[in-house]
Parts: C-alpha cells; structure tokens; sequence
C-alpha cells in the first residue's frame, strides 16, 4: 500500500461528494486509462484504488488522474503492478512561478528536457504550458 498527498482545493475537476466510483471510471476514460481492473473506492477526501494494472506507468498516471482533484486530498493505492520492471517516478507538486522547464532543471540539470515530463503526464495534461500550483506530476526517472 502507498500513500499520496495532494491539494484539496487544487484540481480540473471536481469530485462529487457521492461517488460510488463511477465518476473516477469515467474519468479514466477520459484521459485513456480505462483499465476494467482498478476501481476506485472514494472515501470522503480520500480515494483507495484497486485492482491490476499491466505496469508502474499505469499505475503513476491512475493515481495523480484521482488526485488531481478538487476535493481528494489522499490516494491510496493497493494497485498490484504486473510488470514492475521500472524504477519509480517521483511525485511533484508544482508551485507558484514553476514551468516544466523550471522542473526539468531541477530534475534533470536541463531545462530543455521538460518534454520528458509533459509526455510522462500525458494526457492529463494537455499543453506543456498549462499546470497549475498544487497539481501534482509524475517526474520519471531521466532517460
């Protein structure tokens, strides 16, 4: 089991306050990772997920798509992962004034190289210049 922190009151969405889980299937989805094997149990400010997915990519964008929300603040994932071969990608929260180039900086020592993280996020994010403060992004390993 893994546990994730989030912004609350950050998010492109809004999570109803009564889910039985249908509207995170939905918006799986919505952003292409419709796998019939995770379901996601919302429990107040927190979602569990569970179920299978076929590898830790899966697994990374499932989770920051449920906690990229208004109104979920915790993700706890018990996904088991399949093919678990790659090292884990590190969550970040972006702050004010940050730019994936900023990010890829830090990250990687070259701000061109932000196109790893934009594509390691995809398709929840649709324009590398569109993030907000408080919206979480997966930064993989550097290629």
């Amino acid at each position: 089991m893994e546990l994730f922190t989030f912004e609350r009151t950050r998010g492109k969405d809004k999570k109803p306050e009564r889910d039985d889980g249908n509207w995170f299937s939905d918006l799986f989805k919505r952003n292409k990772l419709d796998d019939k094997e995770v379901k996601a149990e919302p429990k107040g400010e927190r979602v569990i997920l569970k179920g299978r997915v076929k590898d830790r990519e899966t697994a990374e964008k499932i989770i920051v798509a449920a906690g990229n929300n208004k109104g979920v603040s915790e993700v706890e994932s018990q996904l088991e992962i399949e093919k678990d071969d790659k090292p884990k990608s590190q969550m970040y929260t972006v702050k004010s004034g940050d730019t994936l180039s900023k990010i890829a900086r830090e990250f990687y020592g070259e701000a061109n190289k932000y196109p790893q993280i934009f594509e390691a996020n995809r398709p929840m994010l649709e324009d590398p210049d569109k993030i907000y403060p408080g919206q979480v992004l997966r930064i993989p390993p550097e290629r």
